[in-house]
């Protein structure tokens, strides 16, 4: 029997990033698991995520704005805060931190059927 490997959520990201970086870490049926990194990249104006999905999301490194529609106020977010962002909640990242990398895991699932 094969031993897994150890990887690390920090390893791999290059010291200079021009648009955000999305890595599929987990996949299975209903499921994936997203690594993130934004280096003061943000949701164009005007666009908003509407995913078919819930996303579990929590930041790990650097800071981020998240505004949810029908809200006055973005969310800042910084490591360690996470929140759950049910199916069909638009949203979209307002800032990322421009200084420092941000690294996110987004986990992305359906209901149970």
């Amino acid at each position: 029997m094969s031993q897994p490997p150890v990887n690390n959520l920090f390893a791999g990201i290059p010291e200079k990033i021009s648009q955000e970086i999305i890595e599929i870490l987990l996949k299975a049926p209903g499921f994936h698991l997203e690594r993130i990194v934004s280096a003061g990249q943000a949701t164009p104006m005007g666009q908003w995520y509407d995913q078919e999905t819930h996303e579990w999301v929590v930041l790990l490194s650097g800071a981020a704005g998240l505004l949810v529609e029908g809200e006055a106020q973005v969310r800042v977010l910084r490591p360690g805060d996470y929140l759950l962002i049910p199916a069909h909640c638009r949203h979209r990242v307002a800032w990322t931190d421009p200084e420092h990398q941000t690294v996110w895991l987004a986990l992305h699932y359906q209901d149970a059927t």
